[in-house]
């Protein structure tokens, strides 16, 4: 499969893409807003402890309070400096950020974090998942330090090798090469990156890394809480690192800042790629040449065709997002559970890709037409697992119930692109649906009941929306006949062409 990432670049915006054989298979798009801090290690303070919760607010400089839990602390491990003792701490789940497999702290239900920290200390944090909709970013006090072939892990002493790389004697080679470097007793993961590589580069990146890491440490020893101690790369550097050192063959970048930047990247850690860099000089605005604008805007639409005339709505909740699939048009050709069976299967292509272009994490329902084969249903699991196969968020998938649902679920590390890109309608806040045009005349119905019982006047004047005012003249005018015998006013109705449909005014003249 040929893989390339194409950068679109334009003021205070950049978009990423990482097409598959001419497909985009991945968007990430960055603003410079708080949305894009994963990774940041932060001097933070405590705001708030919740015991009931066992976590903690930490205020680390942005509009909305960040929060640590109990498993994400280092039980003892401060000093008087706000770092923390390697040796008794345990890696966290941040480099998960960077698609490794690094071990998550062991859980201790019976730590109390009011026993660890107290509000108002200031300690060092990095920003394991940003702000997602009404949620503040997650940080954990194990930090972590990506280079191209190893990650940092300084408050742990934990040697592990990357499980990508299957043969067993390069594993041992690579991890007694990291024992026999390390210098303090930091902990490191082994990227795939690694495998084959020489001593020499391995050293240059481990002595990268712990510079980088005592820069930190001194930045915190001299500012004060809240204060940005390391930012992560940029979006377009991390392509570079995460995508094109690992999966891409090409990367094609239309700002020529951002590629010299890019180029100078490599430079430092893998020369080799700089040749794969290129440099887009086209008139055609860089995702129209390349057909990546319509998929995007599919990528935000609730119904999703497929080719056989079938459908996927996708809908998200607060809590999860249901996957409908539908026969649609499609009528098959020869019985129903031969059409049943072609619609899932080409309903399970799509959902894999959708899922993964989307980025939608948490909990995943997914209602598959009922299919009464056990044999097809198995069909269409197995389907399932392979087309999330190539995903790199980690995804848990259930058997299909008796209900004909598939339960799933997948790491949530970044906003879905449909939150990302798009806010609730200012109209209907998200319902989705709007009152209908009869329900808001009998809503002002029973209002100006209420409101007849204080007037004197002797006229209501009502301004609502024109399409609710003809709506009262003709089909409804029954509402103001009746009103005005009740009251013993007369209504007079006035169209206001600048209010919303369900918008009005009752006025005593």
């Amino acid at each position: 499969m040929y893989k390339k990432i194409v950068v679109n670049v334009c003021e205070h915006e950049t978009r990423v893409a990482l097409l598959e054989d001419g497909t985009i298979a991945e968007f990430f798009i960055e603003r410079g807003n708080i949305s894009d801090i994963a990774g940041n290690i932060y001097k933070g303070k405590v705001q708030r402890v919740l015991p009931g919760m066992q976590a903690a607010f930490i205020d680390i400089g942005i509009n909305q309070a960040a929060f640590i839990y109990v498993d994400d602390l280092n039980p003892g491990g401060f000093n008087e400096l706000n770092t923390f003792n390697s040796d008794t701490a345990q890696p966290g789940d941040t480099a998960n950020l960077y698609h490794e497999q690094i071990h998550s702290p062991k859980k201790n239900h019976a730590t109390k974090i009011g026993d660890i920290i107290t509000e108002g200390q200031e300690l060092l944090v990095q920003v394991a998942k940003p702000p997602i909709g009404t949620k503040g970013a997650r940080v954990t006090s194990y930090a972590t330090l990506p280079g191209r072939f190893i990650v940092l892990m300084p408050n742990s002493d934990h040697i592990g090798v990357s499980r990508r790389i299957e043969n067993e004697t390069e594993r041992t080679r690579l991890k007694e090469m990291v024992i026999s470097l390390r210098k303090q007793n930091y902990g490191y993961i082994v990227r795939t990156a690694a495998e084959g590589i020489q001593e020499q580069t391995l050293e240059n990146e481990m002595n990268f890394l712990i510079n980088l890491w005592k820069n930190i440490q001194d930045k915190c020893k001299t500012s004060s809480a809240p204060f940005l101690l390391h930012k992560e790369l940029t979006v377009c550097l991390r392509a570079a690192r995460d995508l094109l050192m690992h999966e891409a063959e090409k990367m094609i970048i239309d700002s020529r800042p951002d590629y010299e930047s890019v180029l100078s990247f490599l430079d430092t850690f893998m020369p080799s790629l700089k040749s794969s860099v290129e440099f887009y000089e086209g008139y055609e605005p860089i995702f129209d040449a390349y057909n990546l604008e319509g998929d995007i805007s599919r990528a935000l639409k609730r119904k999703i065709w497929l080719k056989s005339g079938g459908y996927i709505v996708i809908e998200h909740t607060e809590a999860l997002v249901a996957i409908d699939v539908n026969t649609g048009r499609y009528v098959g050709k020869h019985n129903l559970e031969e059409t049943i069976l072609k619609t899932n299967l080409e309903a399970v292509k799509e959902i894999a890709y959708q899922i993964r272009l989307r980025d939608i994490g948490g909990i995943i329902i997914i209602d598959f037409i009922d299919m009464e084969k056990k044999q097809n249903q198995e069909k269409v699991f197995n389907a399932l697992k392979d087309a999330l196969a190539k995903d790199k968020s980690k995804t848990n998938i259930l058997p299909i119930s008796e209900m004909g649902l598939i339960q799933m679920t997948r790491k949530r590390i970044r906003s879905p692109l449909i939150q990302a890109l798009c806010e609730p309608c200012f109209y209907c806040e998200g319902e989705g649906k709007l009152l209908s045009k009869q329900t808001i005349c009998y809503n002002i119905y029973r209002e100006i009941q209420r409101e007849s019982l204080d007037m004197a006047g002797n006229k209501v004047a009502l301004h609502v929306h024109p399409e609710i005012a003809e709506l009262f003249h003709v089909e409804e005018n029954h509402l103001i006949s009746s009103l005005e015998k009740m009251i013993g006013r007369q209504i007079v109705i006035y169209p206001e062409s600048e209010y919303h449909l369900p918008e009005f005014e009752i006025i005593e003249t």
